[in-house]
């Protein structure tokens, strides 16, 4: 880590900047790779078949053909840059490359990249990274072509909006049951796991609790009983339980939003739900001035996290983050890079795109 310097600027962001470890290039994750191409006919360094992939991509490209063109149309200087002894590769070398690639190993590469990439993140600043959000995606252009496999399950850093990693989720089963491979190569300890209902599971609350991680799972009608139970505690709470609430309001966007949060512990050493600390109800009641209209929603919700850990505020900052995945992830991927609109469907070709 870089040490401050006296004369640095005392703009937040700048000294953020330079406390950062610089991580390794993401061209050098790439040619860690390990080389699967019989070495009769190849030209072109397998580094170098990632990396304008990725340049390109940032470009707009949004298939191998693309990708193929963007490389031939910037001249020797760029293709040397990106590793390049010859003239940038085919359409054909692309999709080869792209199609055979053990998509498993390689999304393992580039998910210890990015994870070391938030690690290097100063704790205290106003940027801390120790939640990660769970949530699945289609890439619906590549599923109406019929390739197998086009529903990923990501675990996305909260505040840095970086995917740490990525899963695909085979067509004969689901979420809940593919993300314990997903939790396996990440580093949980010390840090906070988000979800929406549908991955309220026991089993992955007690992957997360076994790792040394905590969670923050929002309760629906899949698991029923606990929400009964955990709406019975807020209807009728129980003498001298200890409750803590938060009450913030948002204005914008023509609505007026206060949301109530509050936690109690009064199923703690009731239910045998793994790790369990606090159990939370959030209560939101939207209103919009302009045409009278009103939307009220109450949610509830477990977390391994103790009061003194995460008091009302935190928990509500946690689930807020949870639903940034959309904008942070989906947003991105749908929005920026078009990835619904993109064909390729050939063997591993969909997923290598999408990491």
């Amino acid at each position: 880590m870089l040490a401050r310097h006296p004369h640095v600027s005392h703009n937040p962001r700048q000294r953020w900047s330079l406390m950062i470890a610089h991580p390794r290039p993401l061209i050098a994750v790439f040619a860690m790779r390990p080389d699967v191409r019989k070495p009769r006919g190849k030209r072109h360094p397998l580094a170098a078949i990632f990396a304008p992939a990725c340049c390109a991509m940032l470009c707009g490209a949004r298939s191998y053909s693309a990708i193929a063109a963007w490389g031939r149309n910037y001249g020797t200087r760029i293709a040397q840059a990106l590793g390049f002894t010859h003239t940038p590769p085919c359409a054909a070398t692309l999709h080869t490359v792209f199609r055979h690639v053990d998509r498993d190993a390689f999304e393992a590469h580039l998910g210890a990249w990015a994870d070391q990439l938030v690690g290097s993140l100063p704790p205290g600043l106003e940027m801390p990274a120790t939640a990660i959000a769970l949530e699945g995606k289609t890439l619906r252009g590549s599923k109406k072509q019929g390739a197998p496999g086009t529903h990923l399950l990501a675990a996305l850093a909260h505040q840095v909006g970086v995917t740490l990693a990525q899963h695909a989720v085979d067509d004969k089963t689901n979420e809940s049951t593919a993300v314990e491979t997903l939790l396996q190569p990440l580093v949980l300890e010390g840090r906070i796991v988000t979800m929406d209902a549908l991955l309220t599971q026991r089993h992955i609350a007690q992957t997360i609790v076994d790792k040394g991680g905590d969670y923050v799972m929002i309760v629906k009608e899949n698991q029923p009983q606990l929400r009964a139970d955990i709406a019975l505690v807020f209807t009728r709470p129980p003498v001298g339980d200890h409750q803590a609430t938060t009450r913030p309001v948002d204005l914008g966007h023509g609505r007026i939003e206060p949301r109530n949060l509050t936690t109690r512990e009064a199923l703690v050493g009731y239910r045998d739900w793994p790790g369990l600390a606090q159990v939370f109800e959030l209560g939101r009641h939207v209103m919009f001035p302009k045409t009278g209209q009103e939307r009220v929603e109450v949610v509830y919700g477990v977390t391994s996290r103790r009061p003194e850990q995460a008091p009302p505020e935190r928990l509500l900052a946690l689930v807020r983050g949870q639903w940034q995945i959309e904008k942070k992830l989906h947003g991105v991927r749908d929005v920026t890079f078009d990835e619904d609109r993109s064909q390729v469907r050939c063997g591993n070709i969909p997923q290598i795109m999408a990491a």
